[in-house]
């Protein structure tokens, strides 16, 4: 074997100093879920800054011929006590403070390591010691020297970079206005207590405005309670932007909030701000619950926890194959919950696990960034048993105390990191929806299965929608995808209670009171199918049948059954004041489902269609129309879009929803679009289209005309994305289609695919093809074109999964998942794994269902 410092003299040229930007993955194999902390440790390549198991870097080095690594290992730290709750447990102590990770806060277990960090030269494996280095020239210590801090101390791991241990939801910013707040000298003084509304006489839930010492009450919440809205309104009037609110003023400090930035602030200049209205802070005394300690009984949702988390009982850990825990990332569990469900579905596992070591062969150079190589990765991870074990007790040397729920597990920093990369939401360590990241990911692999199986068709399903016109009983019949089934949740059909009980009980629970009753809504199941199947009343449907508006039902069935259902129960709605609430039901959810009933029937024996004509643009009433059979149209060519009528014409908008939805703080030309794509039907309508193209790169762009060209670039001659034709033609539609998608959404990937799902009944109808024939032309020489690929069978189901949500909304809470497995539940809840003694399944938001063969 060669002289250990002359082979690291050889390597020399190949070692760097990581550079700011630079990823470096200390913490995680790039192909396996082998860290510092596993057996063998991690090996960094000191060129690539790629972290490999000890099973990975011979072959990262016969691919590359790097020889350097820096490997790195951790030992646990023994703990002078473990204060583990037990498994399904909350914390044991009662949170003080709205924070993650820091004294008072919620908890979050933290370890404690010792680190052990050599110099590695393959393919022998010589390590190099701190004494064969000390012998070496000093270019070779320097450069050595400087790479392992730079490393180890300087550079931020990529999971540290994009993972928060710690998060403080108290840490709040100063206000803008609180050096230079304007106080109005109108010699008006507080007294110290007796407070009330100067507008509705409230008592409770009062606001100071700093600048001219209005006293008015708080907004109101969703449920009725809380205030008035006074101090908003008076914000909005004047522009005073800051408030304090009383009975939370002490000499440490108070609740200010900024209307005019719309959070909590600070203010260093608060004794001096209320000084001015003869409040001296010193001598306050609290007498009103904080926000933040408002938020805290919030997110400690009673009862809710308890069950979902089957707390209360002793739960039996379980290890093995398909048993496997994922570590908390830091608000990750709505993924954690998603991945473990999806990784029960065959197509799935066959797609990534069974293929794992084809797939790793043929991995990029970097598959840190490969989205088929992270989720195999991950897979394989959940699936094959081997970080299934025990977490190791640190106060337990010997290992004889019985297992505690907690395993080693998975943490899925990688993936989290891939999947979320540019998202506003998913790349955050905020809390988010489920169901959101669900559809997220499934857009994913679509964009990524573009040869071989695609494991999303498991979900992919038809929904015909049928429209009667109820003046001329003419029909129209359009067919859409879809992933998921939205269950509407019927509040007025609750078997046990009445509304008035249900918001009194949540106040009650609102306000601390540890007497409230936890009246919670029982709902029956086939109450909510019932909503979902029957009729919808279009009251503003516009008729080609009778060329005007008039009113319509919809009625939408199954066209296809897929063989996994997602049933998504909707428990997260808005208020009549557009503040978001969660509905805190029971639903009797079946084991087994039948939904042959709602099997769509097409065009029935005798029925009419509506015909075929487009309605007439929305336009103001003083515009001259031109190129609809006008100066620039004949009767052949009744062009509603021409280039001519883009420039001259304006979209009538109802100006009152727009300013509503700006009020809600979304973009001004996302409330036009809203309000135009809608038809002016109402605040309702635009704000579910708001939700639904929240995520659409062109969000905020303005609102451009169908058919107008919105710039240069966007003529139906540009040059299409190949990447984008590829993807769409993976899906199962001709390159002829994807083009005219493509076209019709400004070369927009994500809007393309949304505008071709929801476009399937005019495919067939494609004025002119990709090589410039027209549609009767082609239509003898070629099959009809295919649509997107979707399976089909009984629409029998049994219930094989399901994701609880614990909070009062996405934005924070909890989410753990039930899957039967051999018969057997089993609650996933992060790291812990354990059998399920009582499933909670009448309080799931997510339900997933797979086809009962017949």
């Amino acid at each position: 074997m060669a002289d250990v410092g002359e082979v690291l003299m050889s390597v020399l040229s190949t070692i760097r100093v990581p550079k700011p930007g630079d990823r470096v993955h200390k913490d995680e194999c790039a192909l396996s879920f082998s860290s510092p902390e596993s057996e063998g440790g991690l090996y960094v390549c000191m060129n690539s800054f790629l972290g490999f198991g000890s099973q990975y870097v011979d072959r990262h080095h016969a691919r590359t011929g790097q020889r350097a690594y820096l490997h790195i290992t951790r030992t646990r730290k023994a703990k002078d006590d473990d204060n583990n709750s037990g498994s399904g447990h909350p914390p044991k102590k009662k949170p003080t403070r709205l924070a993650i990770g820091i004294e008072g806060g919620f908890d979050v277990e933290q370890e404690q390591y010792e680190e052990d960090v050599k110099v590695v030269i393959l393919p022998d494996r010589q390590e190099v010691t701190s004494d064969d280095l000390a012998t070496m020239s000093d270019v070779v210590k320097e450069r050595v020297r400087c790479l392992a801090y730079s490393v180890l101390v300087v550079s931020d791991s990529v999971s540290h970079t994009l993972q928060v241990q710690q998060w403080d939801g108290e840490v709040r910013q100063e206000s803008r206005h609180a050096a230079d707040l304007k106080q109005l000298d109108n010699g008006l003084k507080i007294p110290p207590s007796g407070w009330r509304c100067e507008v509705c006489d409230l008592q409770e839930n009062l606001w100071m405005n700093l600048t001219d010492g209005k006293v008015l009450c708080g907004r109101r919440y969703f449920d009725g309670s809380g205030g008035n809205n006074h101090a908003l309104l008076h914000f909005q009037e004047t522009a005073y932007p800051l408030a304090v609110k009383l009975g939370t003023i002490t000499p440490d400090g108070a609740d200010v909030y900024s209307y005019d930035e719309d959070d909590m602030v600070l203010d260093s200049k608060l004794p001096e701000h209320l000084a001015h209205f003869g409040i001296d802070m010193m001598t306050m005394e609290k007498t009103e619950r904080t926000m933040t300690e408002l938020e805290i009984a919030v997110n400690q949702r009673v009862g809710e926890w308890e069950v979902i988390q089957e707390s209360g009982t002793t739960l039996r850990p379980l290890f093995g194959p398909g048993l496997t825990g994922m570590k908390n990332l830091g608000n990750s569990c709505y993924l954690n919950s998603v991945m473990q469900v999806l990784f029960t579905v065959p197509d799935f596992q066959s797609k990534y696990v069974s293929n794992i070591d084809k797939i790793i062969d043929e991995a990029p150079s970097d598959p840190s960034q490969d989205f088929k190589t992270q989720v195999a990765k991950l897979g394989y991870g959940l699936l094959s048993g081997e970080y299934s074990k025990p977490a190791p007790d640190p106060g337990d040397e010997n290992g004889a105390s019985e297992p505690r729920g907690d395993q080693i597990g998975i943490a899925p920093r990688m993936f989290k990191a891939l999947v979320g990369r540019g998202h506003p939401e998913f790349s955050t360590n905020r809390q988010q929806d489920a169901q959101e990241f669900l559809l997220h990911f499934i857009n994913m692999v679509e964009r990524n299965c573009r040869s071989g199986p695609n494991p999303s068709e498991a979900f992919r399903f038809l929904v015909e929608e049928r429209i009667v016109c109820q003046q001329s009983q003419k029909a129209k019949y359009t067919q859409r995808v879809d992933y998921i089934v939205q269950l509407p949740v019927p509040m007025d059909q609750a078997t046990n209670t009445g509304e008035r009980e249900l918001q009194e009980a949540e106040r009650r629970r609102e306000e601390g009171d540890t007497t409230a009753p936890t009246v919670r809504a029982q709902i029956p199941f086939t109450a909510c199918m019932a909503a979902l199947s029957e009729p919808e009343v279009l009251t503003d449907f516009w008729s080609s049948a009778v060329q005007a508006k008039t009113t319509a039902t919809k009625t939408t069935r199954f066209a296809s059954f897929p063989d996994h259902l997602v049933i998504q129960i909707k428990k997260f709605t808005f208020g009549l004041d557009w503040v978001p609430k969660k509905l805190d039901v029971s639903i009797d959810v079946p084991d087994t489902l039948d939904l042959s009933a709602l099997c769509a029937t097409g065009q029935q024996p005798g029925e009419e269609l509506l015909p075929e004509v487009a309605p007439p643009p929305l336009m103001t009433p003083d515009v001259e129309v031109k190129g609809i059979l006008g100066s620039h149209g004949n009767d052949e060519d009744d062009s509603l879009y021409s280039p001519l009528l883009c420039q001259s014409v304006s979209p009538v908008l109802d100006d009152s929803t727009v300013s509503q939805l700006c009020e809600m703080g979304f973009p001004l030309e996302a409330c036009r679009k809203a309000v135009y794509y809608t038809g002016n039907t109402g605040i309702d309508a635009a704000m579910n289209w708001i939700m639904g193209h929240m995520d659409d790169p062109d969000f905020s762009a303005p609102l451009v005309l169908p058919g107008c060209s919105s710039g240069a670039g966007t003529t139906p001659t540009e040059s299409l994305s190949e990447e984008h034709l590829a993807t769409i033609v993976s899906m199962g539609f001709s390159r002829d289609q994807a083009t005219k998608a493509l076209r019709a959404t400004s070369n927009v990937l994500d809007r393309a695919v949304d505008w071709i799902f929801s476009h399937l009944d005019d495919l067939e109808s494609m004025d002119v093809s990709e090589g410039g024939r027209s549609a009767a032309e082609s239509e003898g020489g070629r099959e009809p074109p295919p649509g997107p690929r979707v399976r089909d069978g009984p629409g029998k189901y049994e219930l094989f999964a399901f994701i609880s949500h614990m909070g009062t909304s996405t934005m924070c809470g909890h989410y753990v998942c039930h899957i039967k497995k051999d018969q057997q539940w089993v609650i996933f809840n992060d790291q812990k794994v354990c059998a399920s003694e009582k499933p909670p399944k009448d309080l799931g938001y997510l339900y997933f269902y797979r086809r009962v063969a017949e």
